[in-house]
C-alpha cells in the first residue's frame, strides 16, 4: 500500500490495549468516587446544599422547656446558604406551648441565622452563634406576641448553639501518610466549601 513520505499509517489498537486504557482511566476515578465530597487535588471538601439539608432533617424535630412553663418545639427545617454573609439558616415551624396559653399552643415559623466555625476536637463544622432572626406567630398580638417570640427565638437560639452541620471521621482527612487540616469555610448558594491544607 503506498504512503506518502513522512505520514505515519495509524494501526487499530488490540482489544487487550483498550481495556488496558479503560482500566486505567477507571482506576484514576476510583479514589475520587470513593472520597465524594473530597477533592485532594484541589484542596477542598465541598457539601451541597442538598445533602447539608438531608442531614439537618434526620436531627429534626427537637424540642425544649422553658422556665418549667413553657415548651419550644421545632420541626420540619429548611437549610438556606447565603453567600453575601458567608452565613447558613434554617428556618423551622416552631410550636410554643404552655398550660398558661389559651389555647394551650400556639405555632408559627422561625427563622435563625450563623456564622460557621470547626471544633477541631469533634472534627465537626458547627453553627456558631446562631441568631433569631424572625419569629412570627400565628393569632398572637401585642405584648404576649413579643413575650412568646423571645421566648421562642431564646430556647431555639439554645437549641441550635454549635449544631453540627458536616462531621469527618479521622480516615476521611487523611490520605496515604498525610493528615489534612480544615482551614477556611466558605458559604456559596448552593454549597458549603471547606479548605483542606
Amino acid at each position: 500500500m503506498w504512503q506518502a513520505p513522512g505520514v505515519m499509517t495509524l494501526r487499530p489498537l488490540s482489544r487487550r490495549l483498550l481495556l488496558r486504557a479503560a482500566l486505567g482511566t477507571a482506576a484514576l476515578h476510583a479514589p475520587l468516587a470513593a472520597l465524594a465530597g473530597f477533592n485532594f487535588f484541589t484542596s477542598e471538601y465541598t457539601a451541597s446544599r442538598e445533602e447539608l439539608q438531608a442531614q439537618v432533617a434526620k436531627r429534626f424535630p427537637v424540642r425544649q422547656r422553658y422556665a418549667e412553663l413553657f415548651t419550644v418545639a421545632l420541626r420540619e427545617p429548611r437549610l438556606t446558604l447565603d453567600a453575601t454573609t458567608n452565613r447558613a439558616a434554617i428556618a423551622a415551624l416552631v410550636t410554643i406551648g404552655s398550660p398558661l396559653l389559651s389555647p394551650p399552643s400556639v405555632e408559627g415559623v422561625i427563622m435563625v441565622s450563623s456564622a460557621l466555625k470547626y471544633d477541631p476536637a469533634a472534627l465537626a463544622i458547627r453553627l456558631d452563634q446562631p441568631k433569631a432572626e424572625r419569629l412570627e406567630l400565628q393569632g398572637m398580638t401585642g405584648r404576649d406576641a413579643e413575650r412568646l417570640q423571645q421566648i421562642g427565638a431564646v430556647v431555639a437560639q439554645e437549641l441550635l448553639r454549635d449544631y453540627a452541620l458536616i462531621a469527618f471521621k479521622p480516615e476521611q482527612l487523611t490520605v496515604g501518610r498525610k493528615t489534612y487540616q480544615i482551614g477556611q469555610i466558605t458559604v456559596e448558594p448552593d454549597d458549603i466549601r471547606v479548605e483542606l491544607k
